[in-house]
């Protein structure tokens, strides 16, 4: 592998205001190495779960079939996958096995007998999946269920409560859950919160035509990944807070908090901005908080980086610069995180506190926008988008919304996939 980018540490400004409580963010930026193309991976477990339901027919289902045709072939014969289709009844078209050349071509034949009918037993499919790519108690690397719906759970388990809590159990048995919704009548909510749950990710399948494109991406990335259970420890001094912005897990330790990154994959960019509240500081004192990122094979292992704020009277601090990739950055996931509160009220009606929401997100970003041309442009979108969340949106647009500001706020590109550098060419 190549090594990784250095750690980058930004703060939006260096000091604290004497004798006052201050908020300050830091957005932390690296790169996760590039694996070779001919090192060796352990093998995977993988198991595609197709909905089959009477809302699949047509270019759907062929292109959900495309799809998995497609990722079988992106197996080496010591992973394991399993097939399962699904509609009111569950069947299982593979059981799990070695993705041997003759299980790949039993799978597609049967696979192409694959029709859409009936009703969306969303919970029988997805556990029969999952059922079949639990790991062994030594097994360490997760299994991973690739579900992919076009409409709403109503047969089976449709509690989306007790769906996301299965998913969190799945996940604490090592099986990881990956959600692509089709269309406009599936529950993006829903598959949000499975996703996120099960550790894997969510994709708004606009189109039938990104059916191939999208699974066989996800697939693609556990195949590369090159950090496993990555993570970033801070160090925090007594009576100093800190949380990501980004829509990553946290939890408190002894000495701090640790961010949640997940597995990695090869190339794979992340910016994670971080809210630090400090107490109030006499002048001239500082504070310091120390980042630590890791993993579990050591493949990150990197000095850990120091950021600090010394407090300063309050016209010396107005008068420090700012700087703006942070403010940017800051401004970015603010928005993303309005849109995504405006959505939910405007799904449920309530147009004018959807509005309202967004108009008081753009003041907020233009009152320390100054000249920055990103910034303002960030609160007019925001103000040009506030007459569209004023209104009743179509179903398309709502889970366009939902996809875009989700991607956003998880560090994720636009279109759900993982963030990466362009592969440096050999001189």
């Amino acid at each position: 592998m190549t090594d990784t980018l250095p750690l980058s540490l930004r703060a939006d400004v260096p000091l604290v205001p004497a004798g006052l409580p201050a908020t300050r963010y830091v957005l932390l930026s690296f790169s996760a190495p590039e694996g070779r193309r001919d090192r060796s991976r352990p093998p995977i477990r993988v198991s595609f779960v197709l909905d089959r339901s009477g809302s699949m027919a047509g270019g759907k289902i062929r292109l959900a079939r495309d799809a998995v045709r497609q990722a079988l072939r992106m197996l080496r014969s010591d992973d394991r996958f399993a097939l399962v289709a699904y509609d009111d009844e569950v069947e299982l078209v593979a059981h799990a096995a070695p993705a041997t050349g003759a299980a790949r071509r039993g799978a597609v034949e049967r696979l192409e007998a694959i029709e859409a009918r009936g009703s969306t037993d969303l919970s029988g499919g997805w556990m029969t999946g999952c059922d079949q790519v639990l790991p062994h108690p030594a097994d360490e690397s997760p299994g991973r269920c690739l579900l992919l719906t076009d409409g709403l759970a109503n047969v089976g388990v449709t509690d989306p409560d007790q769906l996301a809590a299965r998913a969190a159990e799945l996940r604490k048995r090592n099986v990881m859950t990956s959600t692509f919704g089709v269309g406009t009548d599936f529950d993006e909510v829903l598959l949000q919160r499975i996703a996120e749950q099960g550790g894997g990710h969510f994709y708004f399948v606009e189109s039938p035509a990104q059916i191939p494109d999208l699974l066989t991406s996800e697939l693609g990335e556990a195949l590369e990944v090159v950090a496993r259970d990555a993570s970033v420890a801070l160090q925090l001094p007594a009576g100093v807070k800190a949380a990501p912005l980004s829509r990553l897990e946290w939890f408190a330790t002894d000495t701090g908090i640790r961010v949640v990154l997940g597995d990695l994959v090869s190339g794979q960019e992340l910016d994670v901005v971080l809210r630090v509240e400090m107490p109030s500081m006499a002048a001239g004192n500082s504070v310091s908080v120390r980042f630590t990122l890791g993993d579990r094979e050591g493949v990150l292992a990197l000095p850990p980086v120091e950021v600090s704020w010394t407090a300063a009277e309050a016209g010396v601090v107005a008068a420090a610069g700012r700087d703006r990739a942070v403010d940017r950055a800051v401004a970015a996931l603010y928005a993303a995180r309005a849109r995504h509160e405006a959505l939910a009220l405007n799904k449920a009606g309530d147009f004018g506190r959807a509005k309202a929401l967004l108009l008081a997100v753009a003041a907020r970003i233009d009152a320390y926008a100054a000249e920055d041309d990103a910034l303002r442009a960030t609160a007019a979108q925001l103000r040009g988008e506030a007459e569209e969340f004023g209104e009743e949106m179509d179903a398309r647009s709502q889970k366009a919304r939902h996809m875009a500001s989700w991607a956003a706020m998880s560090n994720r590109a636009p279109d759900g996939k993982a963030k990466r550098r362009v592969p440096r060419r050999p001189a």
